[in-house]
């Protein structure tokens, strides 16, 4: 079993930045796909919608809305993963979580509890 544990949310102005945390405990067997998602208010849980990650094979990808603006990175043993988020839009308010999950064993995918980012003007 493996826990997911974010922080670092917060609410802040547009143009701030926040680094939000995700720290892993337990076993981490077969993991090798790490993420961030959001869940924009009102949208169901089921329609969380894929913010950045990083590949099995270290390659990091983002969705389209985050390009030039959002860092995903881990610490070299991938206990804790990061989303460094600058210029943040009021679009952004949602509430984040870190996925960790696998690409070849069917099944395995953990979350966390979701950090809230809260974007006003």
């Amino acid at each position: 079993q493996l826990y997911l544990a974010e922080s670092g949310g917060d609410s802040v102005q547009p143009g701030g930045s926040l680094r939000l945390s995700c720290r892993a405990e337990g076993n981490m067997f077969s993991v090798d796909t790490l993420g961030w998602y959001r869940q924009l208010p009102g949208v169901p849980d089921n329609q969380r919608e894929k913010v950045a990650a990083i590949e099995s094979s270290g390659a990091t990808n983002y969705a389209d809305f985050v390009k030039g603006r959002f860092t995903i990175s881990t610490d070299s043993f991938k206990r804790t993963l990061y989303l460094q988020m600058n210029s943040l839009e009021l679009e952004d308010t949602a509430v984040y979580y870190c996925n960790y999950a696998s690409s070849w064993r069917h099944g395995v995918g953990y979350w966390g509890q979701g950090t809230q980012v809260t974007v006003f003007s």
